[in-house]
């Protein structure tokens, strides 16, 4: 993130949290993967607040390579197939699923070039204007960007869930201002601006309005997938009170 290591700590843990909140939500196992994207990002946030720390001086060198090969693993190797497998998973079969399945191989091919590139060429890490740049002669590569973008995005906005779709054009607005505005530093300006929409996915799963059977309808009372005490406590309560 921008500015400090204290900023990047801070919105790891409110993101933290609200991650650990979504997961409550969850009621099928296909759709943990995207309900994971908060606190996979929270992570994200924690490990360039080690960035921060090492570039300030305050951790080795040896220490600074490993955290800043970490954050770029996420940002540029990981996430565009995460992205499009967390969508296909949540995906009913139809035309889209088709269509994603495409785009979860493009992202695919991404993620082997950026890795490979983060793994085989040395990556430069430094502050710029009071955010952090991270240059790798490989993964600054055009095509592969575009390909990064269809596959990470592309698959969002062509999800069937309204929701999903959503998150996706926002991504892909934030992503343009922040090519414009800070094309220096794009993946850490970026991937927070990414980090913050994800409170989206908490308040849609806290809703119950990603259901894989039935997209953009109200998911019916099951039991959790994950932390199941807590939802049946709260449903127990639910319905005490309604009786009364």
């Amino acid at each position: 993130m921008c500015f400090s290591a204290t900023a990047s700590f801070v919105a790891s843990g409110v993101i933290g949290t609200i991650g650990v909140a979504t997961l409550r939500h969850v009621r099928e196992p296909r759709a943990l993967l995207f309900a994971c994207v908060p606190l996979l990002f929270a992570v994200h946030q924690f490990t360039e607040g080690l960035v921060w720390l090492g570039l300030d001086g305050q951790i080795g060198k040896i220490a600074l390579d490993h955290v800043s090969f970490l954050f770029t693993l996420y940002a540029q190797g990981i996430l565009p197939l995460l992205m499009p497998v967390a969508v296909l998973l949540m995906e009913p079969p139809g035309r889209r699923r088709d269509a994603i399945w495409g785009l979860t191989a493009i992202g695919a091919v991404a993620c082997a070039w950026d890795v490979t590139g983060l793994i085989a060429w040395p990556t430069h890490t430094f502050v710029d204007y009071q955010s952090i740049s991270y240059r790798n002669p490989i993964t600054g590569n055009l095509t592969i960007s575009l390909l990064y973008i269809m596959a990470t995005c592309g698959a969002l906005m062509l999800s069937t869930h309204r929701v999903v779709r959503w998150y996706g054009v926002l991504n892909v607005i934030g992503l343009s201002i922040v090519q414009v505005v800070r094309d220096y530093a794009f993946a850490s300006v970026w991937c927070f601006y990414a980090a913050l929409l994800s409170v989206i996915i908490y308040w849609q799963f806290n809703r119950g309005n990603i259901d894989v059977e039935t997209p953009n309808g109200m998911s019916p009372v099951l039991r959790p997938f994950l932390f199941p005490w807590l939802r049946l406590k709260r449903m127990a309560a639910a319905v005490e009170g309604a009786r009364r």
